[in-house]
């Protein structure tokens, strides 16, 4: 029988290889990953980050799942909005969730945070458990991310809400190609430079690329059971958000 195959930046590999490939990139950069992202998008990422905690207004009591968090970045905007509430952290790299712990929020939220080591495609937790599933910056490194949608659906409480944050398409042919030669040179330089590993950002560049454009990721969360579904761009489309409700 022969393997699917996807796509690990501008490469095809068998499928069975992608968590792994994954894994080795964020697990190489974890510790200076945060750094990076301040580098890579000039600080913007966090305007981007406090977009999403606007649209989505957290409330106190909320259980979030916060998967692909690395970090905890979007968990701790979301504890500190919402009050009193709990976020589950959930990563496939645990040096990525070994770093979160390491900061400062992490010890001042640690009764409302959980750190957890599991798959987007198989989330180890029952139906209908939280209110809220955030993924910022991950369902693009995700073997099949149909699956995560239809995984999020089905630990999301009825009334539940998603919220994705990734990178995107900038619907204007002239400023994709600048952002392109900027994505393209500077980036993977800059990781040379900051977490000296050229080589995952050259394939987190590429995955930008390989990712669907808003439209078609809309009807992918259509697919998964979302209603309401609907998206906002961010910075001319560099990235995008969006949001579906669990009817």
């Amino acid at each position: 029988m022969i393997e699917k195959t996807t796509h690990f930046g501008f490469q095809d590999i068998p499928e069975s290889e992608k968590a792994r490939r994954v894994r080795g990139v964020f697990g190489s950069v974890a510790s200076k990953y945060d750094v990076m992202n301040d580098a890579m998008s000039l600080g913007i990422h966090r305007v981007w980050k406090d977009a999403m905690m606007d649209w989505l207004a957290p409330r106190s009591g909320q259980r979030l799942l916060d998967v692909a968090g690395g970090t905890g970045d979007i968990s701790f905007r979301f504890l500190k909005r919402a009050g009193q509430a709990h976020a589950t952290v959930l990563d496939l790299t645990e040096p990525m969730l070994i770093e979160g712990r390491k900061r400062a929020e992490a010890e001042q939220m640690a009764e409302s945070l959980d750190w957890v080591v599991g798959d987007a495609m198989a989330l180890p937790f029952e139906n209908n458990s939280f209110d809220v599933y955030t993924i910022s910056f991950g369902i693009r490194n995700v073997t099949r991310p149909q699956e995560a949608l239809n995984e999020a659906f089905r630990v999301l409480k009825p009334g539940g809400r998603l919220m994705v944050l990734e990178f995107s398409q900038i619907p204007n042919e002239l400023m994709q190609k600048v952002y392109d030669l900027y994505s393209f040179n500077i980036i993977p330089r800059l990781g040379q430079m900051i977490a000296d590993d050229r080589d995952s950002y050259q394939y987190l560049v590429e995955s930008i690329r390989q990712f669907p454009d808003q439209e078609t990721f809309l009807q992918m969360v259509r697919a998964a059971g979302f209603e309401n579904a609907k998206y906002r761009n961010l910075s001319l489309g560099i990235a995008c958000l969006h949001s579906g409700w669990k009817i």
